[in-house]
C-alpha cells in the first residue's frame, strides 16, 4: 500500500509542476508592462516602477523568474499583495476556515441525502417514488446554485427568520451561530451535488442489484438492508467518490458567487474581490493553492479506491511485478 502511495505522489509532481507553470504564466501574460498592471496607477513614477520590477524580478529572464517564484512557492511564500501588503499566505489563513467549513458542511449534506435516497429509488426503480425523485432531481440539476441561495434567503431568512441571510460567526466563537449562519450557504451548494449524486447511484445500484453476488444474498434470505447496504452499496460507489472528488472543484468555485451573495469572508469572495481591484499577486497565489488543494483532494479519493476495492491494489502490484 505504502509503494502504491509513493508511486501516486511521484505521479503529481509533473501535475503540480504543470498547474504551477500555468499560474505563473497568468502575470506573464498580461498585456503591455506587468509591473504598471500590479501597481495599478494612471501615472505611477519611474522609481515606482523600477521598484516593482526589481521586487518581481521583472528584469530576468522567464526561466529564471519561474524558479524563482517556484523556490518561494515550494517553502510556503507565495508572494504579498501590493494594495494590501498583505502576504498571500496570511490572506489565505485567514479566510480559509470559512470557505473550508462550507465545503464540509455542503458535502456531508449531499452524502447523507444523497446516498439512502439513491439506494430506496434504486431498490424501488421503476415504482411511482422512482419517477417522482427522478423529476424532482431533474429540476434541482436544472436550477443554478445563485438562484437557489436567493430563493433560501428569501423563504428562511426574509420570511420565517430561521437562518441570518449575512454575516458569518467563526467556530472558536459560537458553535450553535457559526452552524446556523452557514446552513443557508451550505444548502445552496449541496441541493445541486444531492441531485447528481442520487441519479448517479441510482444507475450503479441498479446495475449492481442484478449481479450474481446480490442474488446469492437474495437467495440466502438476508435481510434486504443488509444487501443494499453491505453487498450492493460499496461496488456501486466507485462512480460516487469520483464524482465526489470532481464536485470539489465546482464547490471552490460555487463558492466564489455564494460568499458574494451571502457576505461571508472565505476565499472565493477574496479572489472575486482581488480580481475585481486587479490585485494579480494576490490572485496567482490563490489560484496556485486552489488548484493544489484539487490535486490533492483528487489524489486522495485515488487512493480511496484502494481501500474500497483491494482489486485495485492487488492488480496494480501484479501488474507491475
Amino acid at each position: 500500500m505504502l509503494t502504491l502511495i509513493g508511486r501516486k505522489l511521484i505521479g503529481l509532481v509533473p501535475v503540480l509542476l504543470a498547474a504551477s507553470f500555468l499560474t505563473f504564466m497568468l502575470l506573464s501574460l498580461l498585456p503591455g508592462d506587468p509591473a504598471l498592471q500590479i501597481l495599478g496607477m494612471s501615472n505611477p513614477t519611474p522609481e515606482q516602477i523600477e521598484q516593482v520590477r526589481e521586487e518581481l524580478g521583472l528584469n530576468d529572464s522567464l526561466p529564471v523568474r519561474y524558479w524563482n517564484w517556484l523556490s518561494d512557492a515550494a517553502t510556503g511564500d507565495l508572494g504579498s499583495s501590493f494594495q494590501t501588503r498583505q502576504t498571500v499566505t496570511a490572506a489565505i489563513g485567514e479566510r480559509l476556515p470559512v470557505t473550508a467549513q462550507l465545503m464540509v458542511m455542503s458535502l456531508s449534506m449531499a452524502v447523507v441525502v444523497s446516498i439512502p435516497l439513491g439506494v430506496a429509488v434504486a431498490y424501488k426503480a421503476g415504482s411511482l417514488f422512482d419517477r417522482g425523485v427522478t423529476a424532482v432531481t431533474f429540476g434541482l440539476l436544472s436550477i443554478p446554485n445563485f438562484v437557489l441561495a436567493l430563493f433560501l434567503i428569501i423563504v428562511f431568512a426574509v420570511e420565517l427568520g430561521w437562518f441570518p441571510a449575512t454575516g458569518w460567526t467563526r467556530l472558536s466563537d459560537s458553535v450553535p451561530d457559526s452552524l446556523r449562519g452557514a446552513f443557508l450557504p451550505s444548502l445552496s451548494l449541496a441541493i445541486g451535488n444531492v441531485a447528481v449524486l442520487t441519479r448517479l447511484l441510482r444507475t450503479d445500484m441498479i446495475a449492481t442489484l442484478q449481479e450474481d453476488h446480490v442474488v446469492m444474498a437474495k437467495a440466502k434470505g438476508l435481510p434486504t438492508r443488509q444487501i443494499l447496504f453491505r453487498h450492493a452499496l460499496r461496488p456501486s460507489s466507485f462512480s460516487l467518490m469520483t464524482v465526489l472528488g470532481l464536485q470539489v472543484a465546482a464547490l471552490l468555485s460555487g463558492t466564489v458567487i455564494i460568499e458574494q451573495i451571502f457576505a461571508l469572508p472565505g476565499l472565493g469572495r477574496l479572489l472575486l474581490d482581488r480580481i475585481t481591484n486587479r490585485d494579480y499577486i494576490m490572485v496567482q497565489g490563490l489560484v496556485l493553492f486552489l488548484a493544489t488543494v484539487y490535486v490533492f483532494v483528487n489524489f486522495a479519493i485515488d487512493i480511496l479506491y484502494s481501500f474500497l476495492d483491494p482489486r485495485i491494489r492487488h492488480g496494480k502490484s501484479r501488474a507491475t511485478a
